[in-house]
C-alpha cells in the first residue's frame, strides 16, 4: 500500500514540474519577443459595423418564410380544445378519449347498473353477465358513433372537438353547450351544422339493432336511444365546459 502511494505521488510530482517549467519557457518567450512575426496585428482585422454603433447590413436576416410562419400551437390531444384545425392524430385521440375516457366508461357503468337493476331488456338478466352484456353494447354503439363522426369529419372538414369558452358569462356557457351539440368547428374557426354527428348517432345506434336483443332492436328504441346519444353529448360538452373551473377551487 504505501508503495502505491509513493509511485503516485511520484507520477504527481513529475507532471507538475513538467508543468511548471513548460509555463516558465512560454513567459520567458512572451517576454522576450522573440518571435514578433507570430504577435497578432488587431488592427488588421475587420471592424464590425455595430461595433460603432452601426447596424451590420450583411446580418442574416429571417426568411420569408420564417417570417410568416406562425408558431406551431402546442398538440396537447385533448378531448376540447380552442385551436380550430385538427389532424389526422388528433381525430384518433379523440376518438380514443370520448370511447374509453373515464368519463364515458363511468357513465357506461351508471347505464348498464340501472339496466341491470331494473332488467331491461329481460334477455340480458340481472346478474353480473347481463351487466356486462349491458355494458359491452354500449361501448359498440358508442365507438361506431364516433368513428363515424370522425371519419365523416375528416372528409368534410369537421371538428368534433368541443370548443371551452370560459371568458363567456355563465348563461353563455350554457348557451355555447347546446350550441356546440350541433353545431361544430370548421378550419377556419366558422360554426356550421355538425352534419357528421347528425348521421353517426342515429346511424350507430340503428345500426346497434342488428346486434341487441329482440325487444330493443326496434325502430322506436332506436329513437330513444339516438336522443340519449345527443343528451351525452351535450352533457359531455358541459362537463368540458365547466369541469375546468371547477377544479381551479378545489384544493386536491
Amino acid at each position: 500500500m504505501l508503495n502505491l502511494l509513493s509511485t503516485r505521488s511520484y507520477k504527481l510530482v513529475v507532471v507538475f514540474v513538467v508543468a511548471l517549467a513548460a509555463a516558465g519557457i512560454a513567459a520567458a518567450q512572451n517576454a522576450s519577443g522573440t518571435d514578433a512575426s507570430n504577435t497578432l496585428d488587431v488592427s488588421a482585422l475587420p471592424v464590425r459595423p455595430e461595433a460603432n454603433g452601426a447596424p451590420d447590413p450583411t446580418a442574416a436576416l429571417p426568411t420569408a418564410a420564417n417570417a410568416s410562419r406562425p408558431a406551431p400551437a402546442p398538440d396537447t390531444g385533448s378531448w376540447s380544445d380552442n385551436a380550430d384545425e385538427i389532424t389526422a392524430v388528433q381525430r384518433l385521440r379523440w376518438i380514443t378519449v370520448s370511447t374509453l375516457g373515464w368519463q364515458s366508461l363511468a357513465w357506461g357503468v351508471i347505464s348498464a347498473g340501472v339496466g341491470t337493476a331494473e332488467n331491461h331488456p329481460q334477455e340480458y338478466g340481472t346478474h353480473w353477465n347481463g351487466f356486462a352484456d349491458r355494458y359491452g353494447i354500449r361501448i359498440s354503439g358508442v365507438v361506431t358513433s364516433n368513428v363515424t363522426e370522425a371519419g365523416l369529419g375528416e372528409i368534410w372538414g369537421e371538428n368534433p372537438r368541443y370548443k371551452p369558452e370560459p371568458e363567456k358569462s355563465f348563461g353563455g356557457r350554457i348557451e355555447s353547450v347546446i350550441y356546440q351539440t350541433f353545431f361544430t368547428r370548421r378550419a377556419d374557426g366558422n360554426f356550421e351544422p355538425a352534419y357528421a354527428r347528425f348521421i353517426a348517432i342515429p346511424g350507430s345506434n340503428f345500426m346497434s339493432n342488428t346486434w341487441r336483443v329482440k325487444d330493443e332492436a326496434d325502430t322506436p328504441h332506436a329513437l330513444e336511444r339516438t336522443g340519449y346519444g345527443f343528451a351525452g353529448a351535450m352533457g359531455s360538452n358541459a362537463f368540458h365546459e365547466f369541469w375546468p373551473s371547477v377544479k381551479s377551487h378545489l384544493h386536491f
